[in-house]
């Protein structure tokens, strides 16, 4: 039988005493009509609030730039009726024994045009370029870029006066702070453009700002180097050019950083340290310094692209994942499908009751439950 302990050690995070080392993944529901969470959403997350989930990061939620997605079922983080939503679910997420963080996620030229909450609003993005780097657009003035980095601040400080726990920014997945950091798409000539240092300066700018709304609530920030049009994409390629990019966000002041890849086992440089090396978190805390949260098809059998391709997985060991926290090689295990399918899922893997575990079917990502 698994041990299971090291997973389940209380962890502080700059002032967040957190129960656990058990996070649930930010994963889109699409569940709030015209961006407002309701009664399904407040439910969803208070029951993983109540069944030993550590901390829980939200889906996605859209910051005040008009153009920042295209699913008007995604919620909004702003606005009074969506913040009056997303206090009932604190409140709530609070009273059953949780702790809660929005992730603020910004889309960027992911968006189709003419989509979304506001379909008349452009799309936002470093270049006016596209994920395949197609020219469509003007590239935005700084002033502009300014006020992008300002509308996740925004979303920050709203976070906190609602009583959040912590704030995580979705800097990922080609969408729009990842859109700076890479090449493809970010074009400027500007402070926000060249080097990779400089194409981190918007996710910086953006830190600064946050960390001057909320004060001393954590910071996360959700980094990749895969992306939705290329997973083999690269925004460091070496482990120097890894250390470069992610000491900007250290010196920002972000107090986490989230690493999503999409096996969590997969090592970032096996040329360096082998084919059982540190993955993106074990490379991200080795070259940072900072706790790391790592994510990755944690307790399934198979990655999770294949779930918008209605693939179902099986059940998973947690073996390796529970040595490498126990290591120390990251501080943090984000769980999706697995707690998508089994609000239970940290509360049985706690109690051992490993037999009880669910296989991931593909109906899950269609239901609220």
């Amino acid at each position: 039988m698994t041990d299971v302990s090291p997973l389940f050690r209380p962890f502080r995070l700059r002032g967040l005493e957190l129960a656990n080392r058990v996070v649930m993944a930010p994963m889109t529901r699409s569940r709030s009509p015209g961006g407002f969470p309701n009664d399904e959403n407040v439910a969803y997350y208070t029951r993983r609030a109540a069944a030993e989930v550590g901390l829980i990061l939200s889906e996605g939620t859209i910051p005040r730039r008009r153009g920042g997605s295209n699913d008007a079922e995604v919620p909004l983080f702003w606005g009074e009726e969506a913040l009056a939503g997303w206090k009932r679910v604190i409140d709530s997420v609070h009273a059953a024994g949780g702790k809660m963080g929005p992730q603020v996620w910004h889309q960027g030229m992911s968006r189709k045009p003419g989509s979304g909450h506001f379909p008349d609003a452009p799309s936002d993005g470093p270049s006016g370029v596209t994920l395949t780097g197609k020219k469509v657009g003007e590239e935005p003035s700084e002033a502009e870029v300014l006020d992008m980095a300002q509308a996740y601040a925004d979303a920050a400080r709203d976070a906190k006066r609602l009583g959040f726990d912590c704030v995580e920014l979705h800097g990922a997945h080609a969408y729009l702070i990842d859109e700076f950091f890479w090449e493809v798409t970010n074009r400027r000539t500007d402070r926000f453009g060249g080097s990779i240092e400089a194409r981190a300066e918007f996710a910086a700018e953006t830190i600064r700002r946050c960390r001057a709304a909320v004060d001393d609530l954590p910071l996360i920030i959700r980094i990749s180097q895969w992306k939705s049009v290329d997973y083999g994409a690269k925004v460091a390629r070496t482990p120097e050019e890894l250390e470069r990019w992610v000491k900007v966000l250290a010196d920002a002041g972000v107090d986490a950083i989230h690493c999503s890849q999409r096996r969590i086992l997969e090592p970032e440089f096996p040329s360096v340290d082998g084919p059982n090396g540190l993955n993106l978190a074990g490379w991200v805390k080795k070259l940072s310094g900072l706790p790391t949260i790592s994510v990755g098809s944690v307790g399934l059998s198979s990655e999770f692209t294949g779930a918008f391709r209605g693939e179902g997985s099986a059940a998973g060991k947690l073996d390796e994942v529970v040595e490498r926290v126990e290591k120390g090689e990251f501080d943090l295990v984000a769980v999706g499908r697995a707690l998508l399918q089994d609000p239970e899922w940290a509360q049985k893997v706690h109690a051992g009751r490993f037999d009880e575990l669910r296989d991931y079917q593909p109906l899950a990502i269609q239901t609220y439950y």
